[in-house]
């Protein structure tokens, strides 16, 4: 149980694990969906191509969006790719990068769709049946042409009874079974020199840029996470402290008026503000969020992340950032009370 919650916490705090973690699994699924997919070609002449080509690319065309959806990383690029410059120029190295992780990711489950269908050559019989040429088999010459497109068009369906038993039909099943295995065999050769010269050539090449371009990659996902993760914080901060505030602001109203008397109907309770808890303004570490505490505040400081992030340097950028947006409303100091104004 322990290697699991390891393992778990790993996976979570990597989002390059997940992502690949979230490949396999979609590598896996797609042999799984392919293994159990009962292939019927139509065996018309006019539809045999548009079926067979159709479930030879559709397929990988819906796995592809499936793994640019799951994977956050396409949000992410598309995201630095259209921000406004603002303090922080764009890298389009680093796009580049996230767009070439991202696509590494989402095309290993078409890619083995497609390998899959190539080696199997069921799509690849239906696609081109019609297309052989009949000269290379010597039992059309008896055949008119008409014969011969729809002898073709039946070759995918061997239990018809145009075909059935037929030693052309199997010569020519045969002949594009093979064709379609060879192309499916040079495919996979192909792509795996590949990937073998990407990895043994890499350290040919400048590793300080890929380092950096790596780092910042990185470096977008998290920040947007954190990001996100300090906004919900200051919400729920925000919410409490305003929940607070009305029901503070309502019992000094109902003392007013005279309606808030004590259980046993004796006289009225003396007027007492209740004070915030003492770790709500005071001594949690989180006065940078209490600072912002107006509606006009929050929509300025959201706009203004959009629109103009921050630069990349700690040293310089706290006199711009510090006190930005501070011309709103003045900072709440700690231990301070709410105002009973408080915008929401």
């Amino acid at each position: 149980m322990d290697k699991f919650r390891m393992l778990f916490q790993h996976f979570q705090s990597s989002s390059e694990s997940v992502m690949n973690g979230i490949c396999l699994l979609l590598a896996a699924v797609t042999v799984k969906l392919y293994s159990s997919f009962d292939f019927n070609c139509p065996c018309l002449a006019r539809y045999n191509a548009l079926y067979g080509l159709g479930l030879l690319l559709t397929p990988p065309l819906a796995l592809f969006l499936c793994g640019l959806l799951a994977n956050r990383q396409s949000v992410v690029m598309v995201e630095e790719w259209r921000r406004p410059s603002g303090h922080r120029r764009k890298d389009p190295g680093i796009i580049r990068y996230m767009c070439s992780s991202v696509l590494q990711r989402a095309l290993a489950a078409p890619l083995v769709w497609i390998l899959l269908a190539l080696l199997d050559g069921k799509c690849f019989v239906c696609a081109f049946s019609s297309s052989v040429d009949p000269e290379k088999f010597l039992d059309f010459a008896n055949m008119t042409p008409s014969q011969v497109q729809l002898f073709l068009a039946k070759v995918p369906c061997k239990e018809d009874e145009l075909v059935r038993d037929s030693p052309v039909r199997k010569a020519v099943s045969r002949y594009l079974r093979c064709l379609s295995q060879a192309i499916g065999w040079s495919a996979t050769l192909l792509l795996i020199i590949l990937a073998f010269l990407a990895r043994c050539l890499r350290p040919f090449f400048d590793q300080t840029v890929f380092l950096q371009r790596r780092y910042w990659s990185n470096y977008v996902d998290l920040e947007q996470k954190l990001f996100d993760e300090t906004c919900c914080e200051h919400a729920r901060d925000f919410a409490h402290r305003c929940v607070l505030h009305f029901f503070a602001s309502m019992q000094n109203e109902l003392q007013a008026r005279g309606l808030r008397r004590h259980p046993a109907g004796g006289s009225p309770e003396p007027c007492t503000v209740p004070e915030p808890p003492e770790d709500l303004d005071s001594g949690s570490g989180k006065a940078h969020l209490r600072a912002i505490s107006s509606r006009e505040q929050v929509d300025r400081l959201l706009s203004t992340w959009y629109s103009s992030k921050p630069p990349l340097d700690l040293a310089g950028s706290l006199g711009l950032w510090g006190g930005g947006l501070s011309h709103r409303a003045p900072a709440l100091a700690l231990g301070t009370r709410l105002s009973q104004h408080t915008d929401v």
